[in-house]
């Protein structure tokens, strides 16, 4: 089978991330989460003190070395997973993620990951910048209520306490950063297949785009 791309995009807390995956593994394709790269730099960032600036975060981007791994990324041969998803660095990334050098330098890596192979690849500008060639765009969204209660579930079973009205400030704040940045914001792309998951299950939304995947193979496995 030909090399096949999967662009996921939505707002933040939307479960883009958890869908892409399952996608991926039940289509035996690589899972690309582009948005670690993003909190990668943030958590970087905040290693070293939390001062942020554009030439900063470009020079992270265009020099570190990222490759893939099943929870999070791998960045000049260190592991982060859990570490990816303090709100500090959901806070620090999205504000990174308004910067166009960095978005720039960072497209070019996914670009290049996304011509090796099939992909599964989540974001906010997959399907509307990245890969705007892909073969299958779907926007998920939910409620703002919904998505804050799902990160609450989130960050607590990873033992981190926030509280729900914080959280949906937070993600509000997010959706209008990530919609009104001026380089490549984030938007539902022409030709996306809109998913609001509100009412649905991460079951259910999986088998709904392994749906849409397979009839845009024609039905190949």
């Amino acid at each position: 089978m030909k090399r096949f791309q999967v662009a996921i995009d939505g707002p933040a807390g939307a479960g883009k991330s958890t869908v892409a995956r399952q996608v991926a593994k039940n289509l035996g394709f690589t899972f690309v989460d582009s948005g670690a790269m993003y909190r990668a730099i943030a958590w970087m960032i905040l290693q070293e003190g939390g001062q942020v600036s554009e030439p900063k975060a470009y020079q992270l981007a265009q020099n570190s070395h990222f490759s893939l791994h099943p929870q999070g990324v791998i960045v000049n041969g260190r592991v982060l997973t859990d570490e990816l998803r303090s709100p500090d660095v959901s806070n620090l990334a999205s504000t990174i993620a308004t910067m166009p050098r960095v978005r720039q330098a960072l497209v070019v890596k996914q670009q290049e990951i996304a011509e090796q192979e099939s992909v599964v690849m989540d974001g906010r500008d997959i399907g509307s910048h990245v890969l705007p060639n892909a073969d299958l765009k779907v926007f998920l969204t939910a409620s703002i209520e919904e998505r804050a209660k799902r990160r609450l579930e989130d960050l607590a079973q990873k033992g981190l306490s926030v509280d729900l009205e914080t959280l949906k400030t937070e993600i509000a704040a997010r959706d209008l950063n990530d919609q009104t940045r001026e380089f490549s914001p984030l938007i539902q792309a022409e030709d996306a297949y809109l998913l609001d998951t509100t009412q649905m299950t991460i079951p259910q939304v999986v088998e709904k785009i392994l749906v849409l995947c397979r009839t845009k193979m024609g039905g190949e496995e």
